[in-house]
């Protein structure tokens, strides 16, 4: 037999007449199995039961006539309700396609309905693709794998090549044993990997033209029956109007898809002259009131309808920044747009325009323009800033150098500016650490470093100036403050500003700026002398005060504080002695002329050893655990001569 051709199926012929003493009634139980849609074994069971019971043998053959009738009857009930089924499902494809679904939904559904109604593991559509030569899998239902669902078939191969160089439908009821095919091995394993066996194809054509395969497979040996053959052909035909369809609404979209866009363009161009002077008198605008970079970046926001950042040089991407610098033109970086901000070949920021992955002409225009303009702004400031630092740092100058100053001339001045010189204030001596192979870049790096400080000054109501190779500061103080405080605040600041490691001395407090301008050189000096001993001392990038310094900090001080040195270092013990009568420090200063021995120390007080050693870990709790530390010891005994000095001790 064929194997490409579907063999009917045999059905009994029996007449319908009733044997010859038939007996009434036999009927009865098919009819039942009728009315519930029984399955066609249980038609079997009224028979059997007869013969179990040892009926009479005319009973038995009507109940074997009345079972085959019943039984053509359900076959044919059977047919018309599949027939029924198959013309709904028609119906209801043509409905589809006279809907507003698109071709994908459409072949889908013709896809789902015929692996349904053939009661297949799979149903898959091809079409074929004129410019390749072959076809390819366009929808797939039941399909689980992925190599299978991207097999292309050229003419002539497999079972759909076939289809689609005879244009005839092709039945297979094992794939692998059918050697009409001609089998290619990625074919071949594509169908093993979907584990298909039985296979029916049916051919997608317009007019003479095939244009793809429509397919119901099952995973098991099958034979399709002529119905089911007719019934995707039907399906074929809906899918191959539905291409056809698609196709034609297609082709009319993209004419008035095309008419659309000429329609835009003329709206476009009449928008660019509209949104090009928008843009213009926004930023005039934002200029002649003195507006900042960010109210540019808000303003260029609301126009481009995104979200525009200014970035500084040190933050915006490196490579980026300096292409829009190179080409003077706004350019794409990782989903942004980046318009470099610059001035004389010098990058001064960058505005970003966040995720916009496109972006037109005319906005980028718009974009490179607010750059422009936020250029000018930024220099603008910088004179600004820099004629103001210049301003303050002249004053700072006056105090310091003037001979012949004239005090409400000078508040004036400061009061311009924001400073108050009758506060109370500390001198601050700021220095980079590192120093700079070329003269010009050193030069540079003060500047940055002035520039810095400069800053700070105009933030914290201060002063700053250039000076002697570095920069002074003069800062408030503010309550609860002290002079090592703001030595390390700002040495971390400027640090941070300059991206370098900057040391900062620090004076103690200095006031009455203006009626003791001596006062003030002197705060200078002392802080000169704190930055100088840090980098000695090997702590550029710190900051600190004279009183940091221990017993050294008397030589850096101007005022050489004895007593707040001696306060310091032994204050607690003296304080300890007044309140409670003790001699903690005779005690110590006997410890310390007798070698720090506790035997010959209680030989010296004429005490028990056990008192010497009580009063020692009394000494300890009060100036702490490393008061014995060599460093400590020597400052203690500097302390204790200065304060026998000042206030002679009985022996």
């Amino acid at each position: 037999m064929s194997r490409d051709r579907v063999q009917p199926v045999q059905r009994s012929t029996g007449d319908a007449e009733t044997a010859s003493g038939a007996v009434y009634g036999v009927e009865a139980p098919f009819l039942e199995l009728l009315a519930r849609g029984a399955a066609a074994e249980a038609y079997e069971r009224p028979v059997l039961h007869a013969r179990a019971e040892g009926r009479p043998a005319e009973t038995v053959a009507a109940l074997e006539h009345a079972k085959l009738l019943a039984l053509r009857v359900r076959s044919e009930l059977e047919k018309r309700r599949r027939r029924e089924a198959e013309l709904s499902a028609l119906f209801e494809t043509a409905h589809d396609l006279a809907g507003p679904r698109d071709v994908d939904g459409v072949l889908r559904a013709i896809v789902q309905r015929a692996r349904s109604l053939l009661g297949t593991d799979v149903a898959y559509l091809s079409l074929h693709d004129p410019e390749r030569g072959d076809t390819y899998m366009r929808v797939t239902e039941g399909s689980v794998a992925a190599r299978f669902q991207q097999l292309r078939l050229g003419m002539g191969e497999g079972l759909g090549g076939l289809v689609a160089q005879t244009a005839r439908p092709y039945v297979t009821d094992d794939y692998f044993r059918d050697d009409r095919l001609r089998h290619t091995a990625a074919i071949d394993a594509g169908v093993r990997d979907e584990g298909l066996v039985a296979i029916l194809g049916v051919p997608l054509t317009l007019g003479a033209n095939v244009i793809g395969v429509l397919f119901a497979a099952d995973r098991r040996a099958r034979v399709f029956e002529r119905e089911q053959i007719a019934l995707l052909s039907s399906f074929a035909a809906l899918a191959a109007a539905a291409i056809d369809t698609a196709n034609l609404l297609t082709e009319t979209r993209s004419a008035l898809a095309g008419l659309e866009r000429a329609n835009e363009i003329i709206r476009d161009r009449s928008g660019v002259i509209e949104r090009a002077s928008e843009v213009h008198d926004r930023l005039a605008e934002l200029v002649l009131r003195g507006g900042g970079v960010h109210d540019v970046a808000a303003a260029v926001s609301e126009v481009l309808d995104g979200t525009v950042e200014f970035a500084e040089v040190a933050v915006a991407p490196a490579a980026a920044l300096e292409t829009s610098c190179a080409e003077g033109h706004a350019v794409r970086h990782e989903g942004d747009w980046i318009a470099a901000v610059a001035a004389g070949g010098e990058l001064l920021g960058a505005l970003l325009l966040r995720g916009q992955p496109g972006l037109d002409p005319v906005d980028q225009r718009t974009l490179e323009r607010a750059a422009m303009v936020t250029s000018l702004l930024l220099l603008a400031r910088r004179s600004a800033a820099e004629a103001e630092q210049r301003v303050r740092g002249e004053l700072l100058d006056d105090l310091l150098d003037a001979r012949v100053r004239d005090p409400r001339l000078l508040r004036e001045r400061a009061s311009r500016l924001r400073a108050d010189l009758d506060a109370t204030h500390v001198v601050l001596a700021a220095r980079l650490d590192a120093t700079a192979a070329d003269a010009d870049q050193e030069a540079a790096a003060r500047r940055r470093l002035w520039s810095a400080a400069s800053h700070l000054a105009a933030t914290r109501h201060g002063l700053a100036a250039a000076r002697d190779g570095g920069t002074v500061l003069l800062l408030p103080l503010d309550p609860g403050d002290t002079a090592t405080e703001v030595a390390r605040r700002t040495a971390r600041h400027l640090g941070t500003a300059v991206h370098e490691a900057v040391t900062v001395g620090a004076s103690a407090p200095v006031g009455d700026l203006v009626a003791r301008p001596e006062g003030l050189v002197a705060a200078y000096r002392e802080g000169r002398r704190c930055l100088d001993a840090l980098r000695l001392l090997g702590r550029s990038g710190d900051g600190a005060a004279a009183e940091d310094f221990g017993f050294l900090g008397l030589l850096l001080a101007g005022d050489r504080d004895v007593a707040g040195f001696v306060d310091r270092t032994i204050g607690q013990v003296v304080a300890y002695d007044e309140r409670r009568g003790t001699d903690l420090v005779r005690t110590l200063d006997a410890y310390f002329a007798c070698g720090m021995s506790p035997a010959r120390t209680k030989d010296a007080l004429h005490v028990h050893v056990n008192t010497v050693a009580q009063r020692l870990e009394r000494v300890g709790r009060l100036l702490g655990d490393d008061w014995q530390d060599p460093d400590r010891t020597l400052e203690i005994q500097l302390a204790l001569r200065l304060h026998r000095l000042a206030d002679p001790i009985p022996r």
